[in-house]
């Protein structure tokens, strides 16, 4: 935690301020990106989101108070990006934001980006079932291996509450992929 001080420490100092930054972004894009692509399906939207993100990072650099890591902030505002991109494109198209992950992943086979097997694509379509909500707990839990007290951290609520909602969400998909095979 003392290197994390020192580095922010870095970022916030305009001597060190563009290197850190760099390193910030080499450190950490590979991660955001397939956090948000897992919210929003897209590789295009992925890579704007992405972008938006680390602009808001660096922007807001110097209100960063520590309270949390910094990769669980940065967490924090890539997926409040992503879910802002999704609810605007919802409106944008008149539908809800529901119906929208359905329709992309509805549009997951034609991605030339997606390389997943049928199966892949069926767990994809699963998930894309579940509440805006659950959906992020249980991506961030299954494929991003975070630990409730990080979830709970990145989403400000509670490691009880997570848990009921990630084991809501195995259900769901479970149901819905036993289902599917039929």
């Amino acid at each position: 935690m003392q290197d994390e001080k020192v580095f922010i420490a870095r970022l916030k100092d305009p001597k060190t301020r563009d290197l850190s930054y760099r390193e910030l972004v080499s450190e950490h894009k590979e991660r955001l990106y397939w956090h948000i692509r897992k919210i929003v399906l897209n590789h295009d939207d992925t890579d704007d989101i992405l972008q938006n993100t680390f602009i808001k990072v660096f922007k807001n650099l110097n209100g960063f108070k520590g309270d949390s890591q910094l990769y669980s902030w940065m967490y924090r505002i890539a997926t409040n990006e992503s879910i802002t991109f999704l609810n605007k494109k919802a409106r944008t198209l008149n539908i809800s934001s529901e119906g929208l992950q359905q329709k992309m992943a509805e549009k997951l086979e034609d991605d030339v980006y997606f390389n997943g097997d049928e199966i892949q694509l069926k767990l994809q379509k699963a998930i894309s079932s579940l509440p805006q909500k659950q959906r992020l707990i249980f991506n961030m839990r299954y494929f991003d291996d975070l630990k409730y007290e990080e979830i709970s951290e990145i989403l400000e609520t509670s490691v009880g509450g997570l848990k009921a909602s990630y084991h809501h969400a195995k259900k769901k998909i479970e149901n819905y992929l036993l289902n599917s095979f039929d």
